[in-house]
């Protein structure tokens, strides 16, 4: 819990704190257009992987197989779509590593285990 409330302040202030110094750096209008760029690039782009994860998991319970890694993909682009329209350099990186295969494919043992541990200690009940 102490993590979130360190998110929630941290990470807004130094997107802030970035904002101003490219600003600054570079300019008012190139970093507008950067953020304006990457909000709408990202969005586009997490509709086309979203559409393929989405498809993915449609063709996995057709066939009667789990969606196990389909659903914890389209989980990630749903959040790296979501990061990518903040406004701000940090999200948007974040938001750009959710996008693509390689990233994911590093993050999902991480979240296996995260599950399978909710899941042992009764906080997760699957019927």
């Amino acid at each position: 819990m102490k993590w979130l409330v360190l998110a929630f302040i941290g990470i807004p202030t130094a997107e802030l704190a970035l904002l101003i110094y490219s600003g600054q750096s570079i300019g008012l209008l190139p970093t507008i257009t950067i953020i304006l760029i990457t909000g709408i690039g990202g969005a586009y782009f997490a509709k086309r992987q979203g559409v393929k994860a989405w498809n993915e998991m449609r063709r996995r319970m057709s066939t009667m197989e789990t969606p196990g890694d389909a659903l914890i993909d389209s989980v990630c682009i749903f959040a790296g779509g979501l990061l990518l329209i903040m406004p701000g350099f940090i999200t948007d990186f974040f938001g750009i590593l959710l996008l693509f295969k390689w990233p994911r494919n590093v993050i999902r043992p991480f979240i296996h285990r995260w599950i399978f541990k909710k899941m042992k200690s009764g906080q997760i009940i699957l019927r």
